[in-house]
């Protein structure tokens, strides 16, 4: 195995894995999935989908013991309602900076440590995230930013003993050139998940659906991923 990918089923990690996959081919990679106390099961079902697609080995693993204090209302244990408006409109209420309500507190470096073990544990000599400038921009999600690749990189780096490191190829790209990257791939984001809600189809209102239509739009497509009207 060479490339490890953490594979969330949203549109950002499935480009992810299409980078993978077109660099080390889909036998020498592992998608990795994590349950972290979501409410809903879309984007375990959406990553099932898509690593299937690719053909790329998959497990899967349950880390939501580490969110079992957090008040996020992403996650099971909280009655927070989730904001339905854009990242910007979210960011411009904090003042231009911040970290958002739908931040997983340290989700990424958990994730990040965990697919370290197993790359180490496989041979795997890089590991893939999906993080975007758009996620970044004014700390809106602190484990997405270059300063916290970086870190992670290095403390990667180190912990094994220089055989592994991390790439975020995304990192530079906001979210309409994460489209139009996966798009010249032929990701297939038709199978993939975005929506906060857990409902039949997307919310279309919260930000991350807001997001994903914005960055479709940019690059002069539908979103294959609704169907009809919706």
């Amino acid at each position: 195995m060479k490339c490890v990918v953490l594979l969330s089923g949203g549109v950002d990690s499935t480009t992810c894995l299409a980078i993978a996959v077109e660099k080390y081919s889909c036998h020498d990679v592992l998608a990795l999935t994590a349950y972290y106390g979501q409410k809903h099961a879309k984007e375990l079902e959406a990553a099932r989908k898509v690593a299937a697609y690719y053909g790329v080995s998959h497990r899967e693993a349950n880390l939501s013991q580490a969110f079992s204090l957090s008040d996020c209302p992403l996650l099971q244990g909280s009655s927070r309602h989730i904001q339905h408006e854009s990242y910007a409109s979210q960011l411009e209420e904090l003042g231009g900076e911040g970290t958002l309500d739908t931040y997983v507190p340290f989700r990424n470096g958990l994730f990040l440590s965990y697919a370290a073990a197993v790359a180490i544990s496989v041979g795997a000599q890089v590991i893939y995230y999906g993080a975007h400038a758009d996620d970044a921009a004014g700390r809106a999600y602190p484990d997405c930013t270059p300063e916290f690749e970086t870190a992670m990189n290095t403390a990667i780096y180190e912990g094994s003993g220089h055989t592994c490191r991390l790439e975020a190829p995304l990192l530079r790209w906001n979210k309409a050139g994460v489209v139009k990257e996966g798009l010249r791939l032929h990701a297939p984001y038709e199978l993939t998940w975005s929506c906060y809600e857990g409902g039949d189809t997307p919310c279309g209102t919260c930000g991350t659906c807001i997001d994903r239509a914005k960055a479709f739009a940019a690059n002069g497509v539908k979103d294959p991923a609704l169907k009809g009207d919706a």
